[in-house]
Parts: C-alpha cells; structure tokens; sequence
C-alpha cells in the first residue's frame, strides 16, 4: 500500500532546459529508475511527525526521460505547504484556525517562504476524488493502467499543447451552458496554471493510491476493476451533452462520473 493512499496528482513535467542551470544539475542527476513518489509521499508523512521549514531543505523532483529529453516535475514541497495553508486560512475566520494550526506549526511552515521566487507548483493534490475538469486534459489512449507491488494503478499523460486546448474547449462549452458560475471559474483557473508553464512541458494525472480504492469499489459492483473505469470517457460524454444542448446526454456522463466516485469517497467515512 502506499504510504498516503488517498491522494491522486495532477503534475506538469517541463523540459529540463526551462529551468535554471543550477537546478538543471540537480535534476540531471537523479535516477529515472528511482521511486520518487514513493520518496516525496514518505517524507511528507515524516514532515507531520516532526515539522521543519520545507523552503530551507533541498527538494526532489520526479522525472521523466522520452526520446532523450529529460522532463521534471519538482516537488515545490514548500510552495504546496504554503498555498494550503493559505487556502485552509482563507476558509476560516482568523479567530479560528490558530486552534487548527498553532502559531509555533504556521511559523515552521512560512519560515523561507518569502525567499521563494516562483510560488506556483508543479503539482496540485486532491484527496479521495479526482475533478471532472483533470479527466478533461485527457483521452482514453493517453490513459496507461496495471498494477505494481503497490497494487493497481493508472495514470493518464498528455502533452502541454493538448492540455491547454482541451481545456479551453471544456471552458468554452460550460460557459455556454452555464454562464458565469464556480464550475466555469474552477475550468479557468486550471487553465491560467496550465498556462504558466513550458509550452512544451508535459501533462499527467496519477490516480496516485486512489486507483486502489476504486479498483475494491468497481469489483464489489461485479465489475473488472480498474479496467472498467470510464471517467475520461465519461467527462467527455457529459461535454459533449452541453456542446449539444442535450441535458440527458450531458446528465447521463456526469451520473456515471460521479457515482463511481463516490464509491470511493465513502471509504474515507468508513475509516
């Protein structure tokens, strides 16, 4: 099992020539064969037992070699610490979260921050459900699915010019059915990331430990487990719903989407 099985990832690999020249020489070292995900979970889970500033240790990175081009997505440990407790804080009043997140854990967490110069991360996290508008950067071919010593797994993997027109396109049809609303803005704010990065970056979506729930769930449904998931397909159905003023189409694909995963998500209230 993995050691956080309830994250899925959404991660942009740019080129390693986008990057400054001395980050160029650490990730030229790392080992393509080497486990980093499994690096980058664990020291996350050490982190909560015994908290230090992520924006004053080295961090890693995973990567990627096709076609010998080499591809690296840095971990932006701190940069991901700092937006999620921003984001934790903008959620609360401020009398509040100090009883969430003690003074003495928030200094440890923005010790450094300020020395950040790109505050944008490669990686964005959800727990115990993946978006409908992650499945929208990808097609069924893009989609790779097995299963490892840690179970199953999946993932989907595109390149930055597909992401960033798909995207545009699901933004497109759901404001034209929609109008201004949070499901629009959500799409444009996935956009406005996708854009901030190397054209010729590459895009992909783990399922991360999830792919191992919703294996359990789809087989305790009589179905082939992961091979029988059909969210991509299912996001594009539903898009295609709206581009066609069909609502019973446009229904249908997100029922099955999100059925499916709620599955998954009634493991976390189990626990």
């Amino acid at each position: 099992m993995r050691p956080t099985p309830y994250v899925a990832s959404l991660r942009i690999y740019e080129p390693l020539a986008a990057f400054e020249s001395v980050d160029q020489i650490r990730w030229q070292s790392i080992d393509a064969a080497a486990d980093t995900r499994a690096e980058e979970q664990a020291l996350a889970l050490r982190r909560l037992v015994f908290p230090e500033p992520p924006a004053v240790r080295p961090d890693g990175a995973h990567v990627l070699d096709i076609n010998d081009q080499r591809y690296v997505s840095p971990w932006s440990t701190a940069t991901r610490c700092w937006a999620a407790l921003d984001d934790f804080k903008d959620s609360l009043p401020s009398s509040i979260t100090p009883f969430f997140v003690p003074p003495s854990l928030e200094e440890v967490i923005t010790t450094g921050v300020d020395l950040l110069e790109d505050r944008v991360p490669h990686i964005i996290t959800e727990t115990w459900v993946i978006p409908p508008r992650w499945f929208s950067l990808f097609t069924p071919e893009e989609r790779v699915r097995g299963e490892n010593e840690d179970g199953p797994f999946c993932f989907a993997r595109t390149t930055m010019a597909k992401a960033r027109e798909r995207a545009t396109r699901s933004h497109e049809i759901v404001l034209g059915a929609f109008g201004d609303g949070p499901v629009e803005q959500e799409i444009e704010n996935l956009l406005d990331w996708l854009e901030l990065f190397d054209q010729d970056s590459l895009v992909e979506l783990d399922y991360g430990g999830l792919a191992s729930y919703l294996d359990v769930a789809l087989r305790a449904q009589g179905k082939d487990g992961l091979t029988d998931d059909s969210s991509i397909e299912d996001v594009a159905f539903s898009l295609s719903g709206l581009e066609a003023a069909d609502g019973a189409v446009a229904g249908e694909g997100y029922e099955r989407l999100v059925s499916r995963w709620r599955s998954v998500q009634a493991f976390e209230s189990a626990m």
